[in-house]
C-alpha cells in the first residue's frame, strides 16, 4: 500500500481488534488496548520519537490487515550463521514453526516452550512485568496483538553449553506482513545462557515486526544476547527489550544493525541488584535511505553495580542514525560506576546523524560520565596510509574497520564473531589480500 489519503491509522488499529482471535492473554490484552487507545500512535510531538516518523511511514507502506500471511518456505539454511552449533527456534511470519527449529540441549538445562502453551499451563506469571504497556506504545501494542512467543526457563546452577539461536523470518513473497511476536526469558540463579537473534525477510513486499522481550536474570546468573538487524528486504521493525537484573548477574548485550527501512531498537536494562556487571555494545552501519534508531535505558536501582555502555555508527549514503542513551542512578544507588559512549562517523555528506546522551543522578558518591561524537575521517590517518601506496578506497575501508571492529572484542562465541566480523568487513568493503 502507497497512498498519499489522510488516514486515521490509530482508528483502524483500535477497529482491527477482537478479543475472540485469541487464546490466551484476554484480560492483559483490553488492559493493553485500552492503553494504547489513550496513548495512540506517536508522531514528531513525541519527545522519543521527534527522529523516527514511523508512523507516517506504517500509513504509506500498510493496510492494517491482521489476518497472518501464509509461508510455503521449507528450508532455512541460507539464513543460519554457517558452523554454528547452537539451538535453533524458528518464527515465519510471527508463528513459531517447530518443524524448522531444532533443540539440542537436553530439557535439563533449559525448557523452551511456545508462549501459549506455557501460558495454558500456568509456567508463567512475569510476562508484562518489566515491559509494561505503558512503557513504549508499540510494546503496549504487541501486548495486545501478540500472535505467539517462546517461553525459555534456564533452571538453578545450569551452564546451558549451546547457545540459543531465534530466527524471525517474515515471508512476504505474496502481501505484506504485520508481525507480533514476544519472548519471555527467566535464567535462574547461578546460571549461564547465550542468546542470538536473527531478522531476515523473502519477497518484495513490506513487513511490519513489532518485537517484544523480556528477559530475567537472577542471582549470580550470566546472559550473552547478540541482535542481527541484516534485513535487505521492506523492513520496518520495533523492538522492545527489556532486561532484569539481581544481585551479582553478569549480561553482555551487542546490537549490530546493517540493512532495513526503519529499524527502532528500545533496550532497557534494570540493574535491580547489588554487584551487578553490565555491558552494553552496539554498532549499526547504516546506508542508502535506511534510519536506525537506538533508545537505550540503563536504570542504576540498587548500590554497587558497574554499567558500560559504546555505541558506534557510521553513515554513507542517505542514511539516518539516531542514538538516545539515558542513564538513570536512583537514591538508594551510591557507589555506583557508569559510563556511556557514543561515536559516529558520517560517510557522505548526506547522510545523517542525531545523538543524545542523558545522565540522571539522584546519589552522590557515584563515578558516571557520558560523551559523543560525531565527525569524519581522520585525514591525517588517510593521509598517512594513501602514503605508503594504499589506495584511497581501501585506506577509507581500514580505517571504518578499525573504528567499528572494537565493538566486537566481548564477544566470546568465536563462531558468531567471525560471522559478525565478515560482515561488518563486506559492508565496509575491507580488502584483506
Amino acid at each position: 500500500m502507497n497512498t498519499t489519503e489522510a488516514r486515521d491509522l490509530k482508528h483502524e488499529i483500535i477497529e482491527s481488534f477482537d478479543l475472540s482471535r485469541f487464546e490466551v492473554g484476554n484480560d492483559q490484552r483490553a488492559k493493553a488496548m485500552a492503553h494504547f487507545k489513550k496513548v495512540g500512535l506517536p508522531d514528531i510531538k513525541h519527545e522519543e520519537y521527534r527522529f523516527t516518523p514511523i508512523t507516517k511511514n506504517l500509513e504509506k507502506n500498510f493496510k492494517w490487515d491482521i489476518q497472518v500471511s501464509t509461508s510455503q518456505i521449507a528450508s532455512i539454511d541460507s539464513y543460519l550463521i554457517p558452523n554454528l552449533d547452537a539451538n535453533v527456534l524458528v518464527f515465519v511470519n510471527g508463528s513459531y514453526v517447530p518443524s524448522l527449529s531444532k533443540v539440542i540441549s537436553p530439557a535439563s538445562e533449559v525448557k523452551i516452550l511456545p508462549l501459549i502453551q506455557a501460558n495454558a499451563e500456568k509456567e508463567i506469571s512475569n510476562l508484562d512485568k518489566y515491559l509494561t504497556p505503558e512503557s513504549d506504545p508499540f510494546a503496549a501494542m504487541n501486548a495486545a496483538y501478540w500472535q505467539d512467543g517462546l517461553f525459555i526457563h534456564v533452571p538453578e546452577n545450569i551452564n546451558v553449553s549451546k547457545p540459543i539461536f531465534i530466527l524471525h523470518l517474515n515471508d512476504v513473497t505474496k502481501s505484506q506482513a504485520l508481525v507480533h511476536t514476544r519472548i519471555l526469558g527467566i535464567v535462574e540463579k547461578g546460571s549461564q545462557l547465550s542468546v542470538i537473534e536473527k531478522f531476515d525477510s523473502v519477497g518484495s513486499n513490506p513487513a511490519f515486526h513489532n518485537f517484544s522481550e523480556e528477559w530475567i536474570v537472577k542471582e549470580q546468573s550470566q546472559l550473552e544476547y547478540c541482535k542481527i538487524q541484516n534485513d535487505s528486504g521492506k523492513s520496518y521493525q520495533v523492538a522492545n527489550t527489556v532486561i532484569h537484573q539481581s544481585d551479582s548477574s553478569q549480561i553482555n548485550t551487542f546490537t549490530l544493525t546493517l540493512n532495513g527501512q526503519l529499524i527502532r531498537n528500545n533496550l532497557s536494562i534494570i540493574i535491580d541488584g547489588e554487584n551487578c556487571e553490565s555491558h552494553f555494545y552496539g554498532l549499526y552501519l547504516l546506508n542508502g535511505n535506511t534510519l536506525g534508531d537506538n533508545h537505550t535505558v540503563v536504570d542504576h536501582k540498587k548500590p554497587n553495580s558497574f554499567s558500560n555502555e559504546m555505541y558506534k555508527g557510521i553513515m554513507d549514503g542517505n542514511s539516518k542514525g539516531i542514538f538516545n542513551g539515558k542513564i538513570f542512578v536512583r537514591p538508594h544507588a551510591q557507589k555506583t560506576n557508569a559510563f556511556q559512549s557514543n561515536r559516529n562517523i558520517l560517510v557522505s555528506d548526506s547522510a545523517t546523524v542525531n545523538t543524545k546522551p542523558q545522565l540522571e543522578i539522584w546519589a552522590d558518591d557515584v563515578k558516571c560520565s557520558h560523551g559523543c561524537t560525531t565527525g569524519q575521517l581522520d585525514e591525517e590517518a588517510l593521509f598517512y596510509l594513501r602514503s605508503r601506496g594504499i589506495s584511497e578506497p581501501i585506506a577509507k575501508a581500514m580505517l571504518l574497520y578499525a573504528f567499528a571492529g572494537e565493538v566486537l572484542t566481548p564477544i566470546k562465541n568465536e563462531t558468531l564473531k567471525s560471522y559478525l566480523d565478515k560482515l561488518i568487513s563486506e559492508r565496509l568493503h575491507k580488502n584483506f589480500e
